[in-house]
């Protein structure tokens, strides 16, 4: 396909999350737009991040729920893990929405490209031999996994994330290197396929991000799943052995595994690509923009994860949303990161929105108010023989200023909980609310009726 003649309204380079939503919504809003892809639209969620592993998760949960039927008074049995039929399974996942996803493109008129771009001025970008002029540029080149310096990936004993994806067999044992999300994510599902797993992160908790009471009982729930982890110590070397992998601790500790995950996060997808020459502002590799994705070349905006905000694919099509609806004449509103669920898809899941309890007292000091609703007086958590809690943190006679739930299935609960945190609910007002029963957002509403000091199904 030839570039147009003239300009377009909108060039985006890269079609993840970030760059499709706002070639969708610029598209509804009636701007010309050029999608520049070098893979697959959807970018690294739909394909290698969000979608495959929570399939993955999905799996686990079967085979999970086949080999302890019998606590529920279902005879089953566990026959084994079919992992070219659980790829199956994850791939038509993805093809599924894939399809959907491009099929959306079409229908907004998109001109779509596929091919390698590049930056070569504030208004263009050039992709196989051809330059694509546009009033504006959305920089949206998403992430890589990174790894730890001198740990060497082979793709075959020492796997990043990615790699992981695409494994044609069940492992015995895996060491993963990273307690975030990705790492306990990959440890929850390796573990329900009969995986050896040991976690090893530097910090002193699992999802060193959340609140410390949600990390805490995440910890005492892969206790009792036979998860293994070593946290507060850092990794000085990983060998190959005849058998596997060997992972040295700096303390002296040592781990042998078939293979090794390297979780330790990801960092933006920016060398190379023009955007230094074009003068755009960067911090360690991370595009630099101001709370509108604006970049301090005026033609120029950037989202994803290739900016520092939080990296979650939905952060993205919010910023995409966000920059589209800008660049059309509409007015928009910076983006509240701390109002942004989060969820860690591991089993139990963790999921929170609002401000920690630390960041709380940072904040607002000794006013604060906390309180922590045990899953064991919700009816359906008891059904399910899940364990958790909700853990709610206000101001003193104000809002509700974060929510942090662990159990199984508390990341469908937290749409809720972003209502509340992002309209400034207090706690009297969500009580006055009627949660349906039995249903684990019941759950929400007790925590609120006893943090408005009328419990009902909770000690005061």
């Amino acid at each position: 396909m030839s570039a147009p003649t003239s300009p377009a309204d909108l060039v985006i380079l890269g079609g993840g999350s970030g760059g499709y939503a706002a070639a969708l919504r610029a598209a509804e809003l009636g701007l010309s737009v050029v999608l520049i892809e070098k893979d697959k639209v959807g970018g690294t969620c739909l394909h290698r991040g969000c979608i495959p592993t929570k399939a993955l998760l999905h799996s686990g949960e079967i085979a999970d729920q086949a080999r302890e039927g019998e606590q529920f008074g279902v005879k089953t049995s566990l026959a084994g893990i079919d992992m070219d039929g659980v790829n199956a399974y994850k791939d038509g996942v993805i093809s599924r929405l894939y399809k959907g996803l491009q099929g959306l493109i079409k229908s907004r008129k998109i001109t779509y490209v596929e091919g390698e771009g590049r930056l070569v001025s504030p208004t263009a970008v050039s992709v196989n031999g051809e330059t694509y002029e546009g009033r504006h540029v959305l920089l949206a080149t998403g992430s890589y996994s990174r790894s730890i310096p001198g740990v060497e990936l082979d793709g075959v004993r020492v796997i990043d994330s990615e790699q992981a994806l695409g494994l044609d067999r069940v492992p015995t044992s895996a060491i993963i290197l990273g307690g975030g999300v990705i790492g306990c994510e990959f440890a929850s599902a390796w573990k329900s396929f009969g995986v050896d797993v040991t976690i090893i992160e530097g910090l002193k908790h699992l999802v060193p991000l959340e609140d410390e009471s949600s990390s805490k009982l995440l910890e005492r729930a892969f206790r009792r799943r036979k998860i293994n982890f070593e946290l507060g110590n850092l990794v000085s070397s990983v060998q190959n052995t005849e058998n596997g992998v060997k992972v040295s601790l700096q303390n002296g500790k040592e781990f042998e595994a078939e293979i090794v995950l390297v979780a330790v996060g990801r960092g933006p997808v920016s060398q190379g690509l023009g955007y230094e020459e074009a003068g755009v502002a960067m911090d360690r590799g991370y595009v630099l923009v101001d709370e509108y994705c604006q970049t301090n070349v005026p033609t120029i905006s950037a989202v994803g994860d290739l900016i520092p905000t939080l990296q979650l694919a939905h952060v993205g099509f919010g910023e995409g949303i966000l920059v589209a609806e800008r660049l059309a004449g509409l007015p928009v509103v910076p983006i509240d990161y701390a109002g942004v669920p989060r969820v860690t898809y591991s089993e139990p899941e963790v999921a929170s929105v609002g401000l920690t309890e630390v960041q709380a007292r940072e904040k607002y000091g000794d006013d604060v108010e906390t309180l922590v609703y045990d899953l064991g007086g919700n009816g359906r958590s008891q059904i399910l023989k899940t364990q958790g809690a909700v853990k709610l943190i206000r101001q003193k006679d104000g809002p509700v200023v974060g929510v942090h739930m662990v159990g199984s299935r508390v990341g469908e609960l937290v749409a809720e909980a972003q209502l509340i945190f992002n309209w400034e609910a207090l706690p009297d007002e969500v009580a006055a609310l009627i949660h349906p029963h039995p249903t684990q957002s019941e759950a929400i509403g007790e925590a609120h009726l006893a943090l408005a000091g009328k419990p009902l199904h909770a000690h005061s």
